[in-house]
């Protein structure tokens, strides 16, 4: 019988991703990704939930997302879930769900600085949002 399992998200960085290697110097770097779902209550309310996925991304993708992602920036995840369980010193059970990636596309531009002379136009009514302005 076949399966499957796939989750994608897209959402911003919740902070610097973080890269490591293993025994044999295989690169793996892991990264918060917050995704966000607005709603509105019966009682007409609207609310807003956020929801946290931690991304391992191994390899040479692993070496671009250190290298290009930083807090902030808008990325497009496409992976399977993995579940880690252990049981904790004082005997409880714990668990926690990840995101094994093997795509990661950043979907926002980076800033460029302009090069000397260039002009830099500006988008009408367009504000640029800043790292500092997300609330993660």
């Amino acid at each position: 019988m076949v399966s499957v399992n796939k989750i994608i998200i897209i959402g911003n960085l919740g902070g610097e991703p973080e890269m490591r290697f293993t025994p044999n110097g295989r690169a793996v770097t892991s990264f918060s990704v917050a995704t966000n779902w607005r709603y509105t209550t019966a009682d007409g309310d609207r609310r807003e939930e956020t929801e946290w996925f931690t991304v391992v991304t191994w390899g040479k993708l692993a070496e671009q997302c250190n290298q290009f992602l930083n807090k902030g920036r808008l990325v497009y995840v496409e992976g399977r879930l993995r579940t880690h369980s252990w049981e904790g010193q004082d005997g409880q059970k714990h668990s926690r769900n990840e995101i094994v990636a093997n795509r990661v596309s950043f979907l926002d531009r980076q800033a460029v600085a302009p090069l000397p002379g260039e002009r830099v136009s500006e988008i009408p009514g367009g504000d640029e949002i800043e790292p500092e302005d997300l609330p993660f």
